[in-house]
């Protein structure tokens, strides 16, 4: 698996068309260029091995003892980085590209302007 921005585009269409079929395999309608894009730089915001794992998994349809034997990974932390992957793409696709410590500053920092 390479970092090219060609291959991880392709990819990143791939699973997310993936993501968005209905499980009778039809296509809820075509994707917009916006939400690949949005996908595109989700994907891009998660650390390389959490990007891997996620695409081999929901991309290339592997399963987590598969990929926990190839990265050298315990099958517990795929899963946990699974978690992580979903939880960030979710929130991305929802429009909040902020990153943990933005969230918890804007949570737990008092404002200093009124």
């Amino acid at each position: 698996m390479s970092d090219d921005p060609e291959e991880l585009k392709a990819r990143a269409a791939r699973a997310f068309e993936r993501s968005v079929a209905h499980e009778s395999g039809e296509m809820y309608g075509p994707i917009h260029p916006d939400q690949l894009a949005t996908m595109e730089r989700a994907l891009l915001s998660l650390p390389r091995l959490t990007r891997e794992i996620f695409l081999a998994h929901r991309l290339d349809g592997y399963n987590y003892a598969h990929v926990a034997e190839v990265t050298g990974l315990s099958q517990h932390q795929v899963e946990r980085r699974m978690a992580t992957a979903m939880r960030r793409l979710d929130r991305y696709l929802r429009g909040d590209e902020r990153t943990a410590w933005q969230r918890w500053r804007q949570q737990h920092l008092p404002r200093w302007r009124r």
